[in-house]
């Protein structure tokens, strides 16, 4: 398996959290150091492990923010 690198830029925030300690985050993360993305996976404590996630570019976030905006009615 290739290695690969992270860089956590901005925690922007907790979205929940598991019995176990895990927490499902959003964060603002550069990938083998490049252009940063969102990114919403779930993380053990102390980012030692990582689950799968997914990574947004800021269009694909306003996307999203337009999409939740409607299933909640706003």
């Amino acid at each position: 398996m290739a290695e690969f690198k992270y860089e956590i830029q901005e925690s922007l925030g907790v979205v929940s959290e598991s019995t176990n300690g895990w927490t499902r985050e959003l964060n603002l993360i550069s990938w083998n150091g490049g252009k940063p993305k969102y990114d919403l996976r779930d993380w053990a404590p102390e980012h030692e492990k990582m689950g799968k996630g997914i990574g947004l570019t800021m269009e694909d976030l306003e996307s999203l923010y337009d999409i939740i905006g409607g299933i909640l009615g706003k």
